[in-house]
């Protein structure tokens, strides 16, 4: 299995199909990893409301999957310091190794915020962005969002390389800020990358978070989009989407 090791830890990664890069970042908050694409363990056996781009992209594009930081398989210590920037170092250092010096980026849930974090860092290098069903902070979700991140440290805490006592700060700089957490509403009004935003529409993917994405430059909007009757249509819009950005 291919692992790409990092500073105090490894990712787990996968390479499918040919063609122009697509990393993606999957859904699951903090325990964002490749089978989220097509599961959700709090609901067993149920489809998702979207269809996994693996199956559905990789006969187009070559698609780069991974686990993040202390989700799946990935593991890395916990320092005093991690941050955004820290799973950025990770994800550009995976490009890196494998040489993609232009890709598309498409996340999903907290992906959304990973991709747009390598837009900030390397928008020489990021094509496109796809945006589906993005978090953010609303005036009634802060809740919900500390109960996403409480599920993950209580797993996490039992880890090694995993100090408890690092977890409360952990917490504050991923997720005390405002907006998406990664970037500011100032950085996506001012990006020109183009965009396709698929908009949330519950209490941890806030509609307000993806309104205020929708003031991007160059963004189309597919609305509505998620659920099993639509899900094909949905994936058939990103591969267009990927297809006309592709230098």
């Amino acid at each position: 299995m291919p692992y790409l090791a990092i500073p105090d830890g490894q990712l787990y990664y996968e390479v499918h199909g040919k063609g122009f890069p697509v990393l993606l970042f999957a859904p699951g908050f903090l325990s964002s990893r490749i089978e989220r694409w097509s599961t959700n363990p709090a609901k067993p056996g149920m489809p998702q409301d979207w269809l996994d781009p693996v199956p559905v992209l990789s006969d187009r594009f070559q698609l780069i999957a991974l686990d993040v930081r202390n989700a799946g398989r990935s593991r890395a210590k916990l320092k005093a310091t991690d941050d955004w920037e820290t799973y950025t170092d990770d994800f550009l250092a995976l490009v890196d190794h494998l040489g993609a010096t232009h890709f598309h980026a498409f996340g999903a849930c907290i992906g959304v915020s990973f991709a747009l974090s390598m837009a900030k860092r390397r928008p020489q290098a990021v094509t496109s962005l796809v945006l589906q069903n993005p978090i953010g902070l609303s005036d009634v979700n802060r809740a919900a969002l500390d109960s996403e991140f409480g599920r993950w440290a209580d797993e996490a805490r039992r880890w090694p390389g995993i100090d408890p006592a690092l977890l409360p700060g952990f917490h504050d700089r991923m997720f005390g800020g405002d907006f998406i957490f990664s970037v500011s509403r100032e950085f996506v009004r001012g990006c020109a990358i183009p965009m396709l935003l698929m908009p949330g529409n519950d209490i941890v993917h806030a509609a307000n978070v993806s309104a205020d994405l929708a003031q991007a430059p160059d963004v189309d909007v597919l609305s509505p989009w998620k659920g099993l009757e639509l899900r094909v249509m949905a994936m058939q819009r990103v591969r267009d989407f990927l297809i006309r950005h592709t230098p």
